[in-house]
């Protein structure tokens, strides 16, 4: 080669690898660990938020009804995967903000959960009935597994929710029954269940250390529970007749389980049709405690570190939410956020919550020691919020 061809063919590398070089000096990289999303509920779209600037940066439209939607992540925390209520499975980039895949795979859908490795999405129920896996790369359906109770009838399916070794539990609202299904082979699933646990499970959760299932029923006082640690599980009846002797309120919203809050030995649950926060002790799964409330639970979370119980509630007190002080096991806060709060969700290490109000079109950013607000975002009717932390935990 002689020298001039040389020293041009070095000279066009050394201009093409400084371009590079400013390209990806000019587009910068960020990872997902601080990313979450909003579902705008009345206009199908999910708006991803930055949970450290606490602004919106951008919007996903072409989501369909998301009326009743719920979002799991993967590991990596760069996809969320929104189930809407319509029975789309939706998959998107965080970071690109597009959607990479998408599948009507029912009529009517009600949540869904996330393998401990990763690799499968499971969305359940409730027309036609039943559970659905799914890969998680392709959306690809790998089962369908169907909830028959009798014949050609099918149950409506709530509580889903992960365990270890790529096993999900689920609720049979119509049924009255819990099964648990292990998916080490997504293409032969095998299916233990559990009849007779009580009138109508209507939500459900798994303890943080993944040893409990626990439905509430929505048919009876009392929950359903599962210890799964044991070596022949079965199921056992706690809180039973909580309500025995008094007039139930009639119930405008269902509550939901999925934010129980655990804090310490004491799990903290909202008791239906009552304004009242059950005390349970772990150990024992004995009530050991009423909190009064300003209305009835909807939510009921605790702040990571566990000091802190926060607590929404149905109409007509959905504009307030009650921040209980564990330690006092009182009541020390009602905060009014917005018209028609639907969701909350603690930053990883609890410095802040996330607040929706839906019918004021904001989510707001509230310091959780001082209760100052720390940020308004203007979000279009805004439900559920989720972070992309629950990628590491059991249940989320």
């Amino acid at each position: 080669m002689k020298r001039r061809q040389w020293l041009t063919m070095t000279g066009t590398a050394s201009l093409g690898l400084a371009a590079l070089l400013a390209a990806c000096a000019s587009a910068p990289v960020r990872g997902t660990g601080d990313l979450g999303v909003v579902i705008g509920r009345a206009n199908g779209t999910l708006y991803i938020i930055d949970t450290t600037a606490r602004t919106v940066l951008g919007a996903v439209p072409g989501l369909g009804d998301l009326s009743h939607a719920s979002v799991v992540f993967s590991r990596d925390g760069l996809f969320a995967y929104v189930f809407g209520r319509d029975g789309g499975l939706t998959r998107v980039n965080l970071l690109e903000q597009r959607i990479t895949q998408r599948v009507l795979q029912s009529g009517n859908a009600i949540g869904g959960a996330i393998s401990d490795d990763g690799r499968i999405v499971a969305a359940q129920n409730y027309t036609p009935g039943g559970v659905k896996l799914f890969d998680a790369q392709t959306l690809e359906l790998l089962a369908d597994i169907a909830t028959e109770y009798a014949p050609g009838r099918r149950a409506r399916v709530v509580g889903l929710t992960d365990l270890p070794g790529r096993r999900f539990a689920y609720s049979l609202f119509d049924a009255d029954a819990i099964w648990v299904t292990d998916a080490s082979d997504p293409s032969q699933p095998h299916t233990t269940k559990f009849n007779d646990i009580g009138r109508q499970p209507y939500d459900a959760l798994v303890t943080p250390d993944g040893r409990h299932y626990i439905a509430g029923l929505f048919g009876e006082d009392g929950l359903a529970m599962i210890d799964l640690w044991a070596e022949r599980p079965e199921v056992r009846r706690i809180l039973g007749g909580y309500g025995k002797g008094q007039e139930p309120l009639p119930v405008y919203k269902m509550p939901h389980l999925r934010g129980w809050a655990v804090a310490g030995r004491r799990a903290y649950l909202p008791a239906i049709g009552r304004h009242e926060v059950l005390v349970v002790d772990t150990e024992s799964w004995q009530e050991v405690g009423r909190i009064p409330v300003a209305g009835q639970p909807v939510f009921v979370m605790a702040r990571p570190d566990g000091a802190q119980v926060w607590v929404n509630f149905s109409v007509p007190d959905y504009h307030r939410v009650q921040v209980i002080d564990t330690q006092r096991q009182a009541v020390v806060q009602t905060l009014t956020p917005g018209k028609a709060v639907l969701h909350m969700e603690f930053t990883p290490r609890g410095d802040s919550v996330w607040i929706s109000s839906r019918d004021d079109h904001r989510v707001s950013v509230i310091d959780t020691r001082s209760f100052a607000t720390l940020a308004r975002l203007d979000v279009p009717s805004p439900s559920g919020i989720f972070f992309t932390s629950r990628a590491a935990r059991m249940g989320f």
